[in-house]
């Protein structure tokens, strides 16, 4: 009887992950040779798993991740430039502590996407929020909340992304307007925080995106020189695995 009010005072307390391990001693004669010290530091544990395990299914969640991708599933087979070094590296998210971006160019099907969302992956967990988007996506989010006034709402909260994932950077031209609005983000993630660009045009050819080259410059200046860059190469990867497969 003890015990079951001590499982109910834990699950009070919210102590789920402890709660959990402590039924779970009672119920294996395993635990009874372990000195309270050890069983106690068993629950401790259990519960800090418990909330990590938690923390990060929140955090995949909100990053709302184009692909299920980590970084332990890159292909290094195929050949297509890709730094197993460099990737390592990143694997740490040393580059988000140091507020730096990663810009990653290729044909389509070179895994872009892929790569962008396994480095997001890696960033959730080890703690950091993330949000992936396609950039016509947000864009049109941008628009949508000049016109119901939340405008200022969504730049605040794109501000406070750790790293935040622009995918598909560059099928369509910008428009002024859509110029001004990447300013307004970049701009407010300038040195405090990360961002990824994944886009299916050589760096060279992003300035033309702009109608504006003094908005360009901008932009470009605070992504592009605190970046690691990425350039895959080579055929697409649904192309070379059907022609395996076949």
């Amino acid at each position: 009887m003890l015990a079951q009010q001590t499982i109910e005072r834990l699950h009070q307390l919210r102590l789920t992950g402890m709660a959990q391990a402590f039924g779970a001693q009672l119920h294996d004669t395993g635990y009874h040779d372990l000195s309270f010290e050890e069983r106690f530091a068993l629950l401790v544990e259990q519960e800090w798993l418990h909330r990590q395990n938690k923390r990060l299914a929140r955090l995949l969640r909100q990053a709302r991740l184009r692909l299920t991708a980590c970084l332990e599933d890159i292909d290094y087979v195929t050949p297509r430039g890709l730094d197993r070094g460099l990737m390592k590296s990143l694997g740490t998210c040393q580059w988000i502590r140091e507020h730096l971006n990663i810009l990653i160019s290729g044909p389509t099907g070179v895994g872009k996407t892929f790569l962008a969302c396994a480095l997001a992956n890696a960033a959730c967990r080890q703690g950091f929020s993330a949000r992936y988007y396609r950039v016509s996506r947000l864009l049109q989010e941008l628009s949508l909340s000049r016109g119901d006034g939340s405008y200022p709402r969504l730049l605040s909260q794109l501000a406070k992304i750790e790293l935040l994932v622009l995918d598909d950077w560059g099928l369509a031209p910008f428009t002024d307007s859509s110029s001004r609005d990447l300013l307004e983000v970049i701009d407010d993630r300038w040195q405090v925080r990360s961002t990824i660009v994944a886009s299916q045009l050589p760096l060279e050819h992003w300035h033309g995106l702009f109608p504006d080259p003094t908005v360009a410059d901008a932009v470009l200046d605070r992504l592009v020189h605190n970046a690691h860059k990425i350039n895959l190469k080579g055929e697409s990867l649904r192309k070379v695995k059907s022609s395996l497969s076949g």
